[in-house]
């Protein structure tokens, strides 16, 4: 968690406003209970109503300070947690942008997406709370047992009970709340794993009858996840009371033993009464630091998610000292490659070796599993190889940089995938600054011109989320156009 803090640098001007706002309201927060005290120790006791009511209104001037404060520190240090949790997700997307299949297998898509979503919501949300209550608790508790020892020493020994009390309880949730909450991220991890195969696979549930199969899969993952929740709960359920009867055995302490001193003539009613308030503030910033401990080991264990992906290195990456191309154009040569997936057994292709000469059209013929699709892969540098080279108009790939080597190919998945917009928009994903005519070419030589002269809005017309409103072959022929649109040197 604190290694991300780190990322709050842009904002220390903010943060350093919010903790001087933060002070200044705990120091009227403690100013209060001793002004209170003044009021019936000099005003009401000697029925001097001139003096209560210039104490009374110094104490509404205070309490209005202490309410414009806290006003604001809530402002600037949500506007800051928001900015921070903002940043955070543009890094962890960017990253992800960066990684190569490889490292999208390591992770998985639905915890990418978990990881940045609700792991950087959980740690923007423990941020707003720590820019509030760990500078206002500490400066609560430390401030009040020093304003409680003014008013009576002997009287804070029954804080001295109390008070480790609350820290061996707050101990004990965070001991036992941290695991939890980390497995509770694992379990977030699996739902989303399940409805997104649910979501994208949906044609083949249904093909196949296994609607009720996966019902049931996804109600034991909601299961698991919704008992470890309520494991968690159930704690938080069982201390919050116990802390509640702590601080309520603490006040009937106070009252008790005060009384006493008080009959004794050691003490003073309206010192009673200020040492009271001082108390439940000590108490109140323990259950401000419990409820940080409640929320901080879910944090943690985000926390820990987000670093992981913010450290993983993309293992492709561009030369520091890339290669140009030679004279030829459109050739691609495989020398000796051998490519094999993490953790396989076997190489998925070996001592592979042909070339593809421009103006030629090479096909990849094999049966399921021979490494078809693996050998495509390869070309545009989706993975690495581990053996041999491939050439791209006489450079290793690996000479190249990616941006280079990938505006050189105009790639058509097996699966086609089409994005949110219109046709033209799609289509000019191959090329951003193509015009009206070459999207249009394109799209004629994709033979996907009729479909598209048929729609309301023709190239204006609006796909939708994952081409759900165009067929598989017009998808497929729109993926084509894409291709095209660029003329690059090869196609695949």
């Amino acid at each position: 968690m604190i290694k991300l803090f780190k990322f709050l640098r842009p904002y220390k001007s903010q943060v350093a406003l919010i903790i001087v706002l933060l002070f200044l309201q705990a120091m009227a927060e403690l100013y209060l209970p001793t002004l209170m005290s003044d009021i019936v120790n000099k005003g009401i006791v000697n029925g001097d109503t001139n003096y209560i009511m210039k104490i009374g209104g110094f104490m509404l001037l205070v309490a209005a300070g202490s309410g414009i404060c806290t006003i604001l520190a809530s402002f600037l240090s949500s506007k800051a947690a928001t900015a921070f949790g903002r940043d955070l997700r543009g890094m962890v997307f960017k990253r992800g942008e960066r990684f190569s299949l490889h490292e999208f297998d390591k992770i998985g898509t639905p915890s990418m997406i978990t990881r940045t979503t609700n792991d950087i919501t959980q740690i923007q949300q423990v941020t707003v709370m720590m820019m509030r209550f760990m500078v206002t608790a500490p400066i609560m508790a430390v401030g009040g047992l020093i304003m409680a020892l003014s008013k009576d020493k002997k009287l804070t020994l029954v804080l001295a009970v109390a008070i480790p009390l609350l820290t061996l309880l707050i101990f004990f949730v965070a001991k036992k709340a941290i695991p939890l909450f980390k497995v509770m991220q694992e379990k977030v991890d699996k739902i989303n794993l399940i409805l997104r195969e649910n979501l994208t696979g949906i044609r083949v549930i249904r093909a196949f009858n296994r609607i009720d199969d996966e019902k049931k899969r996804f109600e034991e993952a909601s299961y698991d996840f919704t008992s470890t929740a309520i494991r968690v709960n159930k704690m938080m359920a069982f201390v919050m009371p116990i802390m509640m009867l702590i601080m309520n055995f603490t006040s009937v302490a106070i009252i008790w033993f005060g009384g006493i001193r008080i009959d004794n003539g050691n003490m003073q009613v309206g010192d009673m009464m200020a040492f009271l308030q001082y108390a439940m503030q000590i108490m109140f910033s323990f259950i401000m630091l419990a409820m940080m401990f409640v929320m901080i080991p879910r944090a943690e264990a985000s926390a820990v998610r987000v670093n992981e992906v913010l450290d993983m290195e993309p293992e492709i990456t561009d030369p520091k000292n890339p290669s140009n191309a030679k004279d030829e154009r459109g050739y691609i040569e495989f020398k000796d490659v051998t490519f094999s997936y993490p953790g396989a057994a076997e190489p998925a292709i070996s001592n592979i070796s042909f070339n593809a000469k421009p103006g030629e059209t090479t096909a990849i013929i094999g049966g399921t599993g021979s490494g078809k699709s693996t050998l495509i892969n390869l070309i545009p540098r989706f993975y690495d190889i581990q053996g041999g080279s491939i050439l791209v108009d006489g450079v290793d790939v690996r000479e190249m940089t990616q941006q280079t080597l990938r505006s050189k190919i105009g790639f058509v998945p097996q699966k086609a995938v089409l994005f949110t917009g219109t046709i033209a928009e799609n289509i000019r994903y191959g090329k951003e600054d193509a015009t009206d005519a070459e999207v249009r070419h394109a799209g004629e030589i994709a033979q996907a011109a009729d479909f598209i002269s048929n729609m309301k809005d023709e190239y204006d017309a609006v796909i939708a989320q994952g081409g759900n409103n165009v067929s598989g072959g017009q998808k497929q022929r729109l993926s084509i156009a894409r291709a095209l649109v660029g003329k690059p040197e090869i196609y695949i």
